[in-house]
């Protein structure tokens, strides 16, 4: 017999917090995630979805009183596909089917009386830059935000009968090697027109580069729906918040006439130092993280986000912007690995990019799609 609570009180909220970190206490490549991230998520005057949206978490235990699982439900007005479609997300449970299946129908259920129609999971109630997907391959520590479970996760979604909406694959490759010969040959092109430059992100300039993304981010994936339009207000205080921990040698922009037409976002891979915090960030742990920072040489940094304007698109100022970039970070950084948060498989210019970049696949998840209507036809992710 399983029951089912809601997390409402700070016991509950505590639970659903360390469940995970009991549940993988064994594995060398799980980090655990900061709870405030998690926790960000749920706050209702820190998540902007709830604006548009409506959330719930839930623990389930046997009958001996022992958590076996957790999950949260969610709609989001904004996340538009082809029918209403709810999101499940910070899904954990034990190797048992039967649980699985347990905490899969009651969220049909939730879903199903807000008049959803399908289910999508695991995914985030809020940006997909974090907590999004089911890991598949590549079961080595995750980057900073990205999700990490066993690998029978995988069955106990495919059993119930989720399908894969779309794969989302992370690209790696060495930081110090040669960049490509058609990147080459970009470079060669436009490093000839004076009105071309590239510069890397100063944190002195900090607003003025938040003000580029903006332009840059908007413009690039206005077409693309689902939500991924930004506000200036919101920009910047990403943009502040990564201050702290922004390597200024990895984030660049290539401009036109000091107009910005592509962007080339990296950090460093913020696990290397939170892994050591057990997913505390109070006072004591912030001084950790700092002597950490400062002691722990960070061997990866990580790919956030590219992208070019829709006028420059296909005119090889990518790279322009990556010759640039690696020119420049290949001396100044001790950067060993580079790795790309995820691309889905429905973007076949970004996976080209990866592929001009000569990276390899590292890790791949999945965004699991659950139809309620079983007689439905279903259908993958549309290309963009």
């Amino acid at each position: 017999m399983i029951t089912t609570e809601e997390v409402l009180n700070n016991t509950q909220k505590k639970e659903f917090l360390e469940f995970p970190a009991r549940l993988y206490k064994d594995d060398d490549s799980y980090i655990r995630p900061l709870d405030k991230d998690i926790e960000q998520v749920f706050d209702v005057k820190k998540n902007k979805f709830f604006e548009h949206g409506e959330c719930k978490r839930f623990l389930f235990s046997d009958k001996n009183g022992k958590t076996v699982g957790k999950v949260a439900v969610f709609v989001n007005q904004k996340y538009l596909e082809k029918q209403p479609t709810g999101g499940i997300g910070f899904f954990d449970c034990i190797n048992d089917q039967q649980t699985a299946n347990f905490i899969f129908d009651h969220c049909k259920k939730w879903l199903q009386e807000k008049g959803m129609e399908a289910m999508d999971g695991c995914i985030n109630f809020g940006e997909r830059d974090k907590f999004w997907g089911i890991l598949i391959e590549g079961f080595t520590q995750p980057l900073y935000g990205m999700n990490y479970n066993f690998p029978y996760y995988k069955d106990l979604f495919e059993n119930y009968g989720f399908q894969v909406y779309y794969d989302m694959l992370c690209f790696s490759r060495k930081a110090h090697a040669p960049t490509s010969r058609i990147f080459n040959i970009m470079h060669s092109k436009h490093s000839k027109n004076e009105n071309i430059t590239a510069k890397p992100i100063t944190k002195k300039e900090i607003s003025r580069f938040a003000e580029d993304f903006f332009e840059l981010y908007n413009k690039t994936w206005e077409s693309h729906g689902g939500g991924k339009q930004m506000n200036l207000k919101e920009v910047k205080k990403m943009f502040n918040n990564m201050k702290p921990v922004m390597n200024e040698h990895i984030a660049w922009f290539a401009y036109e006439n000091n107009k910005p037409i592509a962007m080339w976002i990296n950090i460093p891979d913020l696990n290397q130092w939170f892994k050591y915090l057990n997913g505390k960030f109070g006072f004591l742990d912030k001084l950790k993280f700092l002597y950490y920072k400062a002691t722990k040489t960070n061997t990866k940094f990580v790919g956030l986000i590219f992208g070019v304007v829709p006028e420059w698109q296909n005119k090889g100022v990518e790279g322009f912007l990556i010759v640039e970039a690696a020119k420049h970070f290949q001396v100044e950084t001790e950067f060993i690995d580079f790795e790309m948060q995820w691309i889905g498989d429905f973007n076949p210019k970004m996976l080209g990019l990866a592929k001009h970049l000569e990276t390899e696949v590292t890790r791949k998840l999945a965004t699991y799609r659950y139809l309620f209507d079983r007689e439905k036809e279903f259908e993958r992710h549309p290309m963009v």
